[in-house]
């Protein structure tokens, strides 16, 4: 997928997809120093990364205001969610959390480039505070067993977590039963048909 597919099938204008491009070529520099994304998967960068970060956002409930993307490394889905925010949900703040501290400055430097808002928290999961976002989303950070329960803490109530799985996702829902309290939607990738987003509803009204 190149750009230009990725804007045909996201619908995004033209100044979203050049944000998405000035952030993707920083990537590719980055990437030769840092480890953030696998070289075999970032020759197809715009439908791995992008498109499967993108497709979160319309999964988010509309009146989110606070968005916890953990463990975003490269800026996957987080920072993606931000640069399509900026036009489809203005009042949407998104927190990128990365312990790492060489992606943390990545992901400083690539939220500059882009020319988006947005908070980067350089530290550990347990550090965050209780109920600070309506949204967290996590992509290849930890099973779900885990997840779960760091995500329970973070979310407010009529919240969401929103979990990209591929073909083992159906596995982490077994080893996780029990973990939460409501039954969660699997909802189908626009990426890959044997992946799937898992999301996970708190109490209260969405």
């Amino acid at each position: 997928m190149s750009a230009e597919e990725f804007r045909e099938e996201t619908g995004v204008s033209r100044e979203t997809l050049e944000r998405l491009v000035s952030y993707a070529a920083l990537l590719r520099r980055w990437n030769k120093a840092v480890n953030l994304v696998g070289p075999s998967t970032i020759r197809d960068l715009w439908a791995r990364h992008m498109l499967d970060s993108a497709q979160l956002l319309p999964l988010a409930p509309e009146d989110a205001k606070d968005w916890f993307d953990l463990g975003s490394g490269a800026g996957f889905p987080g920072l993606v969610v931000a640069i399509l925010a900026m036009e489809a949900a203005p009042d949407l703040r998104v927190t990128l959390v990365e312990s790492d501290r060489r992606k943390a400055a990545f992901l400083l430097e690539a939220a500059r480039t882009a020319g988006v808002s947005v908070q980067v928290r350089a530290e550990r999961l347990e550090d965050l505070p209780d109920a600070c976002a309506d949204v967290v989303s996590a992509r290849a950070l930890a099973p779900l067993k885990d997840l779960l329960p760091w995500s329970g803490r973070l979310i407010r109530p009529g919240g969401v977590a929103l979990f990209p799985k591929g073909r083992q996702g159906r596995e982490e829902l077994d080893a996780a039963a029990g973990v939460w309290p409501f039954a969660p939607e699997i909802l189908p990738s626009r990426v890959d048909p044997d992946s799937m987003i898992l999301r996970f509803r708190t109490g209260g009204s969405t």
